[in-house]
């Protein structure tokens, strides 16, 4: 896209680090883009995050030019953590005499401008959409094995011999509850360990 070309890399670069310097720590995606929006004339719209379409692009922008960040500071010394929850400075380690680089999917997704012309809104929803239902399902087994009195991570083999062992002590035919027998059966259904 246009708007956003290489001209806003250096304004944008040098404006992230400024800000990655007053957090030594770190700083995550929406803090660093709440930061960013106050900086003239480098692509951070204001008001950025008010839609999913608009919200994906900021994301996807930020990021591009966080990974060329990387690369330059790589070739400099340094590197930088790159994840939405901590954007942050580090020391860079150099790989091991004779190691290669490992390939990063992410690194190749963001740096690829195509993959941000190719995405309409109705790609940002199905995207947000499937991020919920597995954001749902990890809560819902956190649940169920909270119900077994397990917590991950735990093995599929771990969590079945919990559950017999569960049957066994709560089943009305050995003096246990009917309600207690139905927890333990949804949370394996939820589980579908079998």
């Amino acid at each position: 896209m246009s708007e956003y070309n290489h001209l806003y890399a250096s304004a944008l670069q040098n404006a992230v680090l400024d800000v990655l310097h007053r957090h030594p720590q770190g700083i995550s995606e929406f803090e660093l883009i709440r930061s960013l929006e106050d900086v003239e004339a480098i692509g951070i719209e204001q008001n950025s995050l008010r839609d999913p379409l608009s919200l994906f692009r900021t994301h996807f922008i930020l990021f591009h030019y966080l990974y060329r960040l990387r690369e330059r500071l790589r070739r400099e010394g340094q590197d930088l953590d790159i994840h939405c929850l901590r954007i942050a400075l580090k020391p860079y380690r150099t790989a091991e005499a004779g190691a290669l680089d490992a390939y990063d999917s992410l690194a190749a997704y963001y740096l690829d401008l195509a993959n941000l012309e190719s995405v309409d809104a109705e790609d940002v929803e199905a995207l947000l959409a499937a991020f919920w239902r597995r954001f749902r399902g990890r809560d819902q087994r956190a649940q169920a094995l909270a119900v077994l009195g397990l917590q991950d991570p735990v093995a599929a083999a771990e969590i079945k011999q919990q559950y017999r062992r569960l049957v066994m002590r709560h089943h009305p035919d050995r003096g246990g509850e009917k309600e207690t027998l139905q927890a333990l059966n949804e949370a394996m259904a939820v589980l579908e360990i079998r």
